[in-house]
């Protein structure tokens, strides 16, 4: 009894749960370690980097993927009403964003390998080195595919709940 009115004491004052606090802290103590280990070989030119990822981001990927998403927000709008208030948009285009966002995610990662730039990688893999892209192209197929099975389950089962509503608010 005293112990779960801490917690939930706890709880209210932070916000989450204390295992969320200890999660948190694990990380920054393992981000703390990789980045010591990581300054330890060329500070300056890991420094240089992290400044040019950060620019290259900001400067030309967020308005890049920003219109993007915009472009992608006006295609997919659903025509309103013109009668009653309007209604936000569905999160439908969420189902493009996620795939989209991991696919691009490890081409960035993987691009090397994806695009073939390192050919005598297949020492370290064991594998050919042509045989990344299809890959990559193999798994982007999956994550669309994956992300369309839960749009229509999503829509699915809005169907079935706007259709137990109306059938519950129907005079008998």
């Amino acid at each position: 009894m005293i112990r779960s009115h801490r917690v939930k004491g706890f709880r209210a004052r932070y916000g989450a749960s204390p295992l969320h606090l200890l999660l948190v802290l694990c990380s920054f103590f393992l981000a703390l370690y990789a980045g010591v280990r990581l300054l330890k070989g060329d500070p300056l030119g890991v420094a240089l980097w992290f400044v040019g990822a950060a620019l290259l981001h900001d400067l030309v990927l967020l308005p890049l993927y920003t219109a993007a998403d915009r472009l992608l927000q006006t295609a997919f709008r659903h025509r309103r009403h013109t009668t009653g208030p309007p209604r936000p948009p569905t999160g439908g285009i969420n189902y493009l964003r996620v795939p989209a966002f991991v696919s691009l995610l490890l081409l960035v990662v993987w691009y090397p390998l994806v695009l073939d730039r390192v050919p005598e990688f297949s020492l370290y893999t064991g594998l050919p080195s042509g045989v990344f892209w299809g890959r990559w192209l193999l798994i982007t197929a999956g994550l669309f595919a994956a992300s369309a099975v839960c749009l229509a389950v999503a829509r699915w089962r809005a169907h079935t709940a706007r259709r137990r509503t109306a059938d519950a608010t129907e005079p008998t």
